[in-house]
């Protein structure tokens, strides 16, 4: 799993902590280049000041293309309850079995070891802000709220289509952290959602 690297910046009195992941699917980069500059931009002393935790993946898939370098999408490829063998030629190919995937177990065992009071995840193209929850569905919908106040993005609770084995469902629904996908436009220029996801990192450092 050296493709994949995870950065983790500590506050040891950290009221919350928090994980942020880009680019599950490989053709959705946007994510990687927003929480690397945002990284490059601040040194270690400027997350110790910050009241929680946050752990970044900036790139969760080294390819380029929608599915990983085994051919699976990998938000189909979580171990749910609604998990589903698919055929191996759609571009929503879950995998063989249920985490088959180095990239999802590695995600896995990055919510068993860590007390995550919320994880966000970075796609593209539906401009949208959309969020799973537990039977306590009180944190999310805030939390959606605020990110999407920041860039302008409606919420929007149903993705529109079944997603079996998807993140969400695994992290949120399953395990009750709330969980927010960022859906960004491709339309919009990069420097542009920089300036917005500073703030919205900034919030989840300082204020969430």
């Amino acid at each position: 799993m050296n493709n994949i690297k995870v950065y983790k910046k500590n506050n040891t009195n950290h009221e919350k902590s928090i994980l942020v992941i880009g680019v599950v699917h490989g053709d959705e980069p946007q994510g990687e280049f927003l929480i690397n500059e945002f990284l490059k931009s601040h040194k270690d002393s400027y997350f110790d000041e910050g009241k929680n935790n946050i752990v970044f993946i900036p790139r969760l898939n080294s390819e380029n293309t929608r599915k990983n370098k085994n051919g699976v999408d990998l938000n189909r490829n979580f171990n749910t309850k609604n998990w589903e063998l698919s055929d191996f030629d759609s571009d929503y190919y879950g995998g063989p079995s249920p985490q088959s995937e180095e990239e999802t177990k590695l995600v896995s065992e990055l919510l068993k070891e860590n007390n995550f009071d919320a994880v966000i995840t970075i796609h593209a193209p539906f401009r949208i802000v959309n969020y799973d929850c537990g039977e306590d569905c009180s944190v999310a919908p805030k939390l959606a709220q605020k990110i999407a106040d920041y860039l302008d993005y409606p919420v929007q609770k149903d993705i529109g289509y079944p997603t079996p084995g998807s993140f969400g469902t695994y992290a949120g629904v399953e395990r009750k952290i709330p969980t927010i996908t960022i859906e960004l436009s491709e339309d919009e220029d990069l420097k542009e959602l920089l300036n917005k996801f500073k703030k919205i990192f900034n919030y989840l450092i300082f204020e969430f």
